[in-house]
Protein backbone atom coordinates (compact mmCIF):
# COMPACT_ATOMS: atom_id res chain seq x y z
CA UNK A 1 0.00 0.00 0.00
CA UNK A 2 1.72 3.31 -0.90
CA UNK A 3 1.89 5.81 1.93
CA UNK A 4 3.76 9.16 2.37
CA UNK A 5 5.14 10.85 6.16
CA UNK A 6 3.99 14.32 5.87
CA UNK A 7 6.56 16.62 7.81
CA UNK A 8 4.98 20.07 6.95
CA UNK A 9 1.60 19.44 9.35
CA UNK A 10 1.08 19.52 13.11
CA UNK A 11 -1.74 19.19 15.47
CA UNK A 12 -3.67 21.25 17.67
CA UNK A 13 -5.87 19.57 20.23
CA UNK A 14 -9.01 21.44 21.82
CA UNK A 15 -10.41 19.63 24.56
CA UNK A 16 -12.87 20.34 27.43
CA UNK A 17 -16.49 20.18 28.27
CA UNK A 18 -17.43 23.00 26.08
CA UNK A 19 -14.75 22.31 22.99
CA UNK A 20 -17.43 20.95 20.60
CA UNK A 21 -19.82 24.18 21.06
CA UNK A 22 -16.81 26.69 21.09
CA UNK A 23 -15.33 25.06 17.49
CA UNK A 24 -19.00 24.58 16.39
CA UNK A 25 -19.36 28.61 16.70
CA UNK A 26 -16.23 29.90 15.17
CA UNK A 27 -15.35 26.84 12.39
CA UNK A 28 -16.75 25.93 9.17
CA UNK A 29 -16.89 22.01 10.17
CA UNK A 30 -20.54 21.23 10.93
CA UNK A 31 -19.03 18.92 14.04
CA UNK A 32 -22.69 17.33 14.08
CA UNK A 33 -22.11 15.22 11.11
CA UNK A 34 -18.33 14.62 12.24
CA UNK A 35 -17.83 11.06 13.18
CA UNK A 36 -15.35 9.24 14.86
CA UNK A 37 -12.82 7.55 12.80
CA UNK A 38 -13.46 10.99 10.35
CA UNK A 39 -11.15 13.81 9.41
CA UNK A 40 -13.13 16.75 8.02
CA UNK A 41 -11.70 19.18 6.14
CA UNK A 42 -12.29 22.96 7.68
CA UNK A 43 -11.52 26.57 7.87
CA UNK A 44 -11.71 29.42 10.23
CA UNK A 45 -12.52 32.07 8.47
CA UNK A 46 -12.55 36.52 8.33
CA UNK A 47 -15.71 38.26 8.51
CA UNK A 48 -15.38 39.08 5.14
CA UNK A 49 -15.62 35.15 4.68
CA UNK A 50 -11.90 34.52 3.64
CA UNK A 51 -9.87 31.44 5.18
CA UNK A 52 -7.07 32.53 7.60
CA UNK A 53 -6.25 29.40 8.60
CA UNK A 54 -7.67 25.17 7.34
CA UNK A 55 -7.40 22.29 8.54
CA UNK A 56 -8.33 18.38 8.88
CA UNK A 57 -10.79 17.76 12.39
CA UNK A 58 -10.99 14.54 13.81
CA UNK A 59 -12.36 13.59 17.12
CA UNK A 60 -10.78 12.61 20.20
CA UNK A 61 -12.21 10.71 23.39
CA UNK A 62 -15.43 11.95 24.39
CA UNK A 63 -15.49 15.68 24.11
CA UNK A 64 -11.68 16.62 21.92
CA UNK A 65 -10.97 17.48 18.85
CA UNK A 66 -7.49 17.00 17.19
CA UNK A 67 -7.52 19.42 14.19
CA UNK A 68 -4.10 19.09 11.48
CA UNK A 69 -3.03 22.33 9.77
CA UNK A 70 -0.02 23.44 8.53
CA UNK A 71 3.22 23.01 11.05
CA UNK A 72 4.39 27.11 10.32
CA UNK A 73 0.82 28.34 10.75
CA UNK A 74 0.26 26.03 13.85
CA UNK A 75 1.06 28.67 16.74
CA UNK A 76 -1.04 31.95 14.82
CA UNK A 77 -3.41 29.09 14.81
CA UNK A 78 -3.38 28.47 18.17
CA UNK A 79 -3.25 32.43 19.04
CA UNK A 80 -6.55 32.95 16.94
CA UNK A 81 -8.39 30.47 18.57
CA UNK A 82 -6.96 31.07 22.25
CA UNK A 83 -8.58 34.74 21.13
CA UNK A 84 -11.51 33.73 20.49
CA UNK A 85 -12.01 31.31 23.52
CA UNK A 86 -13.19 34.09 25.78
CA UNK A 87 -15.16 32.14 28.74
CA UNK A 88 -15.49 28.59 27.09
CA UNK A 89 -13.93 25.48 29.16
CA UNK A 90 -11.50 24.66 26.67
CA UNK A 91 -7.81 23.70 26.71
CA UNK A 92 -5.86 24.47 23.67
CA UNK A 93 -2.44 23.69 22.68
CA UNK A 94 -0.14 22.64 20.29
CA UNK A 95 1.07 18.69 20.22
CA UNK A 96 4.96 19.17 19.07
CA UNK A 97 6.78 16.90 16.85
CA UNK A 98 3.86 14.46 15.67
CA UNK A 99 4.26 12.37 12.75
CA UNK A 100 1.70 12.42 10.03
CA UNK A 101 1.29 9.63 7.96
CA UNK A 102 -1.23 8.83 4.66
CA UNK A 103 -2.03 6.07 3.43
CA UNK A 104 -4.80 5.00 0.37
CA UNK A 105 -5.75 2.35 -1.87
CA UNK A 106 -6.23 -1.21 -0.57
CA UNK A 107 -8.67 -1.32 2.07
CA UNK A 108 -7.90 -4.73 3.28
CA UNK A 109 -4.77 -4.24 4.85
CA UNK A 110 -3.30 -3.52 8.12
CA UNK A 111 -2.28 -0.26 8.13
CA UNK A 112 -5.90 0.93 6.55
CA UNK A 113 -8.02 -0.97 8.97
CA UNK A 114 -6.09 -0.06 11.80
CA UNK A 115 -8.75 1.46 14.19
CA UNK A 116 -6.12 4.37 15.08
CA UNK A 117 -6.48 5.18 11.45
CA UNK A 118 -8.87 8.45 10.49
CA UNK A 119 -10.53 8.36 6.61
CA UNK A 120 -10.02 11.36 4.97
CA UNK A 121 -13.35 12.45 3.49
CA UNK A 122 -12.14 14.68 0.95
CA UNK A 123 -11.52 12.04 -1.25
CA UNK A 124 -14.50 10.74 -2.78
CA UNK A 125 -13.11 7.29 -4.58
CA UNK A 126 -10.41 6.11 -3.19
CA UNK A 127 -9.75 5.07 0.30
CA UNK A 128 -7.42 7.81 2.25
CA UNK A 129 -6.11 6.94 6.29
CA UNK A 130 -4.25 9.75 8.21
CA UNK A 131 -2.55 8.53 11.32
CA UNK A 132 -0.87 10.22 13.99
CA UNK A 133 2.22 9.36 15.88
CA UNK A 134 4.41 6.10 15.76
CA UNK A 135 8.35 6.42 14.20
CA UNK A 136 9.56 7.55 11.04
CA UNK A 137 11.37 4.77 9.74
CA UNK A 138 11.24 6.33 5.85
CA UNK A 139 9.49 9.18 3.68
CA UNK A 140 7.44 7.05 1.79
CA UNK A 141 6.43 7.97 -1.34
CA UNK A 142 5.64 11.97 -1.40
CA UNK A 143 5.48 12.23 -5.08
CA UNK A 144 2.84 9.96 -5.21
CA UNK A 145 0.91 11.80 -2.43
CA UNK A 146 1.02 14.45 -4.34
CA UNK A 147 0.19 13.46 -7.64
CA UNK A 148 -3.10 11.59 -5.93
CA UNK A 149 -3.71 15.10 -4.42
CA UNK A 150 -3.33 16.89 -7.92
CA UNK A 151 -5.64 13.79 -9.45
CA UNK A 152 -8.78 14.32 -7.32
CA UNK A 153 -8.37 18.00 -7.16
CA UNK A 154 -7.56 18.63 -3.35
CA UNK A 155 -6.36 21.89 -2.57
CA UNK A 156 -4.33 22.78 0.38
CA UNK A 157 -3.33 26.14 1.82
CA UNK A 158 0.98 27.22 1.51
CA UNK A 159 1.04 25.07 -2.66
CA UNK A 160 -2.33 25.86 -4.01
CA UNK A 161 -3.69 29.30 -2.67
CA UNK A 162 -2.80 31.87 0.23
CA UNK A 163 -4.00 32.41 3.33
CA UNK A 164 -6.55 35.05 3.41
CA UNK A 165 -7.13 35.29 -0.13
CA UNK A 166 -9.83 32.67 -0.92
CA UNK A 167 -13.28 32.10 -0.13
CA UNK A 168 -14.17 28.59 1.12
CA UNK A 169 -15.90 28.14 -2.23
CA UNK A 170 -12.79 28.91 -4.26
CA UNK A 171 -10.96 25.62 -2.62
CA UNK A 172 -14.37 23.30 -3.04
CA UNK A 173 -14.59 23.07 0.85
CA UNK A 174 -18.35 23.51 0.03
CA UNK A 175 -17.86 20.42 -2.04
CA UNK A 176 -15.73 18.29 0.28
CA UNK A 177 -17.55 18.29 3.63
CA UNK A 178 -15.61 20.98 4.78
CA UNK A 179 -18.64 23.71 4.69
CA UNK A 180 -21.94 23.02 7.14
CA UNK A 181 -24.69 25.02 5.67
CA UNK A 182 -27.42 23.51 7.60
CA UNK A 183 -25.69 24.53 11.14
CA UNK A 184 -25.68 27.85 12.94
CA UNK A 185 -23.90 31.26 12.90
CA UNK A 186 -19.78 30.89 12.94
CA UNK A 187 -17.53 33.90 11.73
CA UNK A 188 -17.87 34.23 8.24
CA UNK A 189 -20.86 32.69 7.81
CA UNK A 190 -22.86 35.21 6.10
CA UNK A 191 -20.72 35.93 3.01
CA UNK A 192 -20.13 31.99 2.34
CA UNK A 193 -23.87 31.22 2.91
CA UNK A 194 -24.52 33.91 0.05
CA UNK A 195 -22.03 32.56 -2.31
CA UNK A 196 -23.95 29.19 -2.13
CA UNK A 197 -27.94 30.50 -2.18
CA UNK A 198 -26.82 32.80 -4.90
CA UNK A 199 -24.74 30.53 -6.84
CA UNK A 200 -21.92 33.39 -7.54
CA UNK A 201 -18.85 31.01 -6.99
CA UNK A 202 -16.25 31.85 -9.96
CA UNK A 203 -13.01 30.93 -8.60
CA UNK A 204 -12.71 26.92 -8.44
CA UNK A 205 -10.11 24.57 -7.91
CA UNK A 206 -9.53 22.96 -11.37
CA UNK A 207 -6.94 20.23 -13.01
CA UNK A 208 -4.42 21.50 -15.24
CA UNK A 209 -2.77 19.58 -17.91
CA UNK A 210 0.04 19.97 -20.94
CA UNK A 211 1.75 17.76 -23.25
CA UNK A 212 4.74 19.02 -21.47
CA UNK A 213 6.08 19.54 -17.71
CA UNK A 214 3.99 22.29 -16.01
CA UNK A 215 5.74 25.45 -14.97
CA UNK A 216 6.36 26.24 -11.70
CA UNK A 217 3.24 26.85 -8.56
CA UNK A 218 2.13 30.34 -8.92
CA UNK A 219 2.22 30.64 -12.46
CA UNK A 220 -0.51 33.37 -13.81
CA UNK A 221 -2.66 31.27 -16.51
CA UNK A 222 -3.88 33.79 -19.08
CA UNK A 223 -6.17 34.39 -22.35
CA UNK A 224 -4.76 36.19 -25.07
CA UNK A 225 -2.77 37.70 -22.56
CA UNK A 226 -6.36 38.25 -19.71
CA UNK A 227 -5.29 36.54 -16.31
CA UNK A 228 -7.45 33.65 -15.77
CA UNK A 229 -6.44 31.62 -12.98
CA UNK A 230 -2.94 30.40 -11.01
CA UNK A 231 -1.30 27.34 -11.37
CA UNK A 232 -1.02 26.05 -7.77
CA UNK A 233 0.69 22.69 -6.90
CA UNK A 234 2.32 20.58 -10.13
CA UNK A 235 3.66 17.69 -10.59
CA UNK A 236 5.22 16.91 -14.24
CA UNK A 237 2.45 17.31 -16.91
CA UNK A 238 -0.68 17.92 -14.33
CA UNK A 239 -1.32 20.39 -11.51
CA UNK A 240 -4.14 21.73 -10.22
CA UNK A 241 -5.21 25.65 -10.43
CA UNK A 242 -7.35 27.88 -9.10
CA UNK A 243 -9.04 30.04 -11.99
CA UNK A 244 -12.33 31.89 -13.37
CA UNK A 245 -14.65 28.90 -14.72
CA UNK A 246 -16.76 31.87 -16.62
CA UNK A 247 -13.59 33.10 -17.97
CA UNK A 248 -11.87 29.49 -18.91
CA UNK A 249 -15.50 28.51 -20.28
CA UNK A 250 -15.54 31.43 -22.47
CA UNK A 251 -11.97 30.82 -23.59
CA UNK A 252 -13.15 27.31 -24.74
CA UNK A 253 -15.99 28.48 -26.70
CA UNK A 254 -14.02 30.80 -28.57
CA UNK A 255 -11.66 28.24 -29.17
CA UNK A 256 -8.77 30.54 -27.22
CA UNK A 257 -5.66 29.18 -25.84
CA UNK A 258 -5.34 28.51 -22.27
CA UNK A 259 -1.42 29.47 -21.26
CA UNK A 260 0.32 28.87 -18.20
CA UNK A 261 3.19 30.71 -19.54
CA UNK A 262 4.43 29.84 -22.71
CA UNK A 263 2.70 26.49 -22.54
CA UNK A 264 -0.68 25.62 -23.61
CA UNK A 265 -2.81 23.72 -20.47
CA UNK A 266 -6.48 22.09 -20.71
CA UNK A 267 -8.47 22.61 -17.61
CA UNK A 268 -10.98 20.22 -16.22
CA UNK A 269 -13.30 20.19 -13.30
CA UNK A 270 -12.43 17.34 -11.09
CA UNK A 271 -14.78 13.99 -12.02
CA UNK A 272 -16.39 14.19 -8.65
CA UNK A 273 -17.40 17.71 -8.03
CA UNK A 274 -20.90 18.62 -8.61
CA UNK A 275 -19.92 22.59 -9.94
CA UNK A 276 -20.37 22.39 -13.78
CA UNK A 277 -18.99 25.28 -15.94
CA UNK A 278 -21.84 28.22 -16.18
CA UNK A 279 -23.70 29.03 -19.41
CA UNK A 280 -23.42 32.06 -21.15
CA UNK A 281 -19.95 33.01 -19.94
CA UNK A 282 -18.49 36.20 -20.25
CA UNK A 283 -16.48 37.07 -23.39
CA UNK A 284 -12.37 36.79 -23.38
CA UNK A 285 -13.45 40.68 -24.41
CA UNK A 286 -15.54 40.93 -21.35
CA UNK A 287 -13.05 39.03 -18.72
Amino acid sequence: MPFARLKDRALVSVSGPDAEHFLQNILTTDLDTLKPGEAKPGALLSPQGKILFDFLISRTGDSGFQLESRADIADDFVRRLMLYRLRAKADIAKQDQVLVTVAWGDDSTASVSDSTALADVRFHDVAVRRTYGGEARDSGDPGAWLALRIGHGIAESGSDYQLGDAFPHDVLLDETGGVGFKKGCYIGQEVVSRMQHRGTARRRVLIASADRPLPVSGTELTVAGRPVGTLGSVGGQTGLAIARIDRVKAAVDAGDAIMAGDIPVTLAIPIWAKFTFPEGAVSAEEA
